[in-house]
Parts: C-alpha cells; sequence; structure tokens
C-alpha cells in the first residue's frame, strides 16, 4: 500500500472568487456557505477530502479585502492566519475579472505570507471567458508572482476540479491522516447549523441587511425519536432590522427558518424542529463574545 499522506491547502482569493464552492465539491457536501454576497464566508471552515492515499484538510478562508470595521479586519486576519497554517495555498482567480487592484495587492503579499510554502493558482469560472483571454491572464499573473503550477477550473460545474485535487494530494507530505475516515468537517454541527440559517437569510434579505447580523445555535437537543431539537437566536445591530428580519406577519423569518431546516434536515439525514427568535443587540459587532461563536479572534479586529 501506498504511504499515506495528509495536510492543510488554504484557498485564499478576493470575496466572492468561488472558493466555498470548490470547496463543497472537493469534499462532496455542502460544509461552506455559499451565496452571491461577498464577505459571506467568516470562520475558517475545514473541509475534509480523500484523494486515493491522500486526505486534503481544506482552510476556507474569508475573502481578502480591505477591510473597514472590526469585525473586516479580524475576517482578514482570519484568512491570512490560515494560509500561515497551511502546508500549499491555492490562490483563487476570476477569469472574468481578471487581474483587479484586489489580486494585485494579494499577490504582493504572497511571498512573506507564504514563506516559501507551494503556491497554486487556480482560475476559476473559465466558462466565462475566451480561451485567447484565458492564456494571457495565466501568463500575466505568473509572471506576477512563480506559482508552482496553474489550474483552469470551474469550482461550480465542476471542469478541472479533480486535476487539482489530484496536484494537491501529491504535493502534501507523509503522515498519517489527520481525521476519522468518515469525517468531513472540523466545525461543529451548532456552527454549521448557524451557518445554514445566516446562508437563508442572505439569500432572502439581498442588499437590506447583509452583514449587519449574526446566527447563533443557543441549544441543541437530540430527541427520543431520532430528530433534533434546535434553537437558534439572530442577533441584529438595530431594532430597525428586527422587522425586517421577522417581515410582513413574520412571513420572511418563517420562509427562512423552513428552509433551513429542510437544508439541516438533508445535511443530517433526520427530522429537525428548528425554532428562532431575533434579539436586538446594539453593539453585537464589537462583543468579543460573538465573534468566538463565528471562529474569529476578537483581538484581530483591533
Amino acid at each position: 500500500m501506498s504511504e499515506t499522506r495528509a495536510g492543510f491547502v488554504a484557498l485564499i482569493g478576493e470575496p466572492n472568487a468561488g472558493k466555498s464552492t470548490l470547496l463543497n465539491r472537493m469534499v462532496g457536501a455542502k460544509v461552506s456557505i455559499v451565496t452571491h454576497k461577498v464577505q459571506t464566508t467568516r470562520a475558517r471552515i475545514r473541509g475534509v477530502a480523500i484523494a486515493g492515499p491522500a486526505q486534503i484538510v481544506f482552510v476556507d478562508t474569508p475573502g481578502l479585502f480591505r477591510p473597514r470595521r472590526r469585525l473586516d479586519r479580524a475576517m482578514v486576519a482570519a484568512a491570512w492566519g490560515g494560509a500561515a497554517d497551511a502546508d500549499i495555498v491555492v490562490l483563487m482567480v476570476e477569469a472574468h475579472r481578471g487581474m483587479t487592484d484586489g489580486v494585485q495587492k494579494i499577490i504582493e503579499s504572497l511571498g512573506e505570507r507564504t514563506d516559501g510554502r507551494p503556491v497554486a493558482l487556480a482560475i476559476n469560472k473559465i466558462d466565462r471567458v475566451e480561451s485567447k483571454v484565458l492564456l494571457g491572464l495565466a501568463d500575466k499573473l505568473n509572471k506576477a508572482f512563480a506559482f508552482e503550477h496553474t489550474f483552469m477550473i470551474s469550482a461550480e460545474k465542476g471542469f478541472g476540479v479533480e486535476d487539482l485535487k489530484t496536484w494537491l494530494a501529491g504535493r502534501l507530505p507523509e503522515g498519517p491522516w489527520l481525521y476519522p475516515e468518515d469525517q468531513i468537517a472540523d466545525l461543529p454541527m451548532r456552527m454549521i447549523a448557524a451557518e445554514m440559517t445566516r446562508e437563508k437569510l442572505t439569500l432572502r434579505l439581498h442588499q437590506e441587511l447583509p452583514y449587519q447580523l449574526t446566527v447563533e445555535t443557543e441549544n441543541w437537543e437530540d430527541q427520543p425519536d431520532g430528530s433534533a431539537r434546535i434553537e437558534q437566536i439572530i442577533y441584529v445591530a438595530r431594532d430597525g432590522h428586527k422587522g425586517i428580519i421577522l417581515g410582513k406577519k413574520g412571513e420572511t423569518i418563517k420562509a427562512v427558518g423552513q428552509a433551513a431546516r429542510a437544508e439541516l434536515e438533508e445535511f443530517l439525514g433526520r427530522k429537525v424542529h428548528l425554532f428562532t427568535q431575533v434579539k436586538v443587540r446594539t453593539g453585537w459587532l464589537d462583543e468579543a463574545e460573538r465573534y468566538s461563536e463565528m471562529g474569529l479572534n476578537f483581538s484581530d479586529g483591533a
């Protein structure tokens, strides 16, 4: 039998570059929140994928962007922290957006942040541009940084993903696996449940309330009949936000709860009783406890 390999791979890039979509496709299950909003991934979620004798542990980092608030700064610190902890770093760039100022700034920091470790380039959403544009972009990016390998992929459709996965598996250090074979994420189920509800809220509310809320799973009880009773609190920063989440005659929160419950039942493979309530906490963006719930370091936002 071939030697087992195991290690950490950090997916970095601008917000909305497709990191969560790629992670979920590699792992084969939905472990990271995916929306069309930017900056939706807050915690460093690890998804575990198996490729032959190798176990690849993915660190899905928040998108790298110019931080303005404490929460932003903590997210950016978590992203670079994920890269610093990894054996291999993969920079994801959107094909149709090309070499943006944001990508340029990430590349400028890559050398000192990765400390000689392998860095691969994954140009994502390749179905959106012509091959001539793709080749030009790959050339430009490789002149800006000495990437060890360049992959052309579509995380959404699966193009090129297996090639990337195989390459990563072969570059990881030899050693025993880090997680049990059947484990796909090291994120506590309470946090995954909270993320699912937050995703539904983000999709439903669009631009009305994108980052002024957080969801916490306050209580989780496994019932004698095999079902789970899950109680969650949605924290908002202002009174006016509470009405937006509840919606007319409670329609919004009801629809969000139903969608989150259905996804949780599919994920857990059992019946779920989900109860949500909305609470106003004017200063939650400055509370260390809220950051801990999201897997972020409060002091990184200072």
